[in-house]
């Protein structure tokens, strides 16, 4: 079955809109989604950025609110901005990359998103990633004390210094089994066919 790859952050607006659709699209095309948590902190860094652009330039930053607000309104999403924004994701990266192993990545990252960009919760929040990891059926204590192992810190580290190697600089992206890099939710359906196809050119 061909793969792709679902590159995300957890503070990441527009990820919110991919992991909504992400996984019943690729199925529809006979795609397996392997979901990818990194951080864009240290991608943003290297690019001269000390936070998101929609931060950076306000004008932006308003219209996409406004984006969002309507894309959220079309696929019958809520949409509420957190604050801060954007949240330190840091730890709710953690939890989905330790979730890999055990099968539950992609759930909680759902739920995550959905708390976040669907009420305006803070991800940050311990009480905030309690409450999501508890809705899953999973013991939060001690998920968020695995999360802070170093053998996590690490291989989180290496997640996001892959997706540095591979020209990935903004969340959320894409990469098909022939290499193809797409970045955005806008360019899903493309990445999806490019995918399905195995196109390489």
């Amino acid at each position: 079955m061909p793969r792709l790859e679902f590159w995300y952050d957890l503070a990441s607006n527009y990820s919110y809109l991919a992991a909504m659709r992400v996984e019943p699209m690729a199925a529809r095309a006979g795609i397996d989604v392997v979901w990818r948590p990194f951080l864009l902190g240290p991608i943003f860094k290297a690019q001269g950025w000390n936070s998101s652009p929609f931060n950076l330039y306000p004008v932006k930053g308003r219209n996409m609110v406004r984006d969002m607000q309507r894309m959220c309104a079309d696929r019958g999403l809520p949409f509420v901005l957190p604050d801060p924004f954007p949240a330190n994701s840091l730890t709710a990266v953690r939890i989905a990359f330790l979730g890999e192993a055990e099968g539950w990545t992609a759930r909680f990252s759902r739920a995550a998103f959905a708390v976040e960009f669907g009420e305006g919760a803070n991800i940050a929040d311990r009480a905030t990633l309690d409450n999501v990891i508890a809705r899953l059926g999973l013991d939060a204590v001690a998920i968020i004390a695995r999360a802070q192992e170093d053998s996590v810190k690490d291989g989180l580290r290496q997640r996001t210094a892959e997706a540095q190697e591979r020209g990935i600089f903004g969340a959320p992206s894409f990469i098909t089994d022939t290499g193809e890099l797409f970045w955005g939710d806008d360019r899903l359906e493309q990445a999806i066919a490019w995918a399905r196809d195995a196109r390489t050119q």
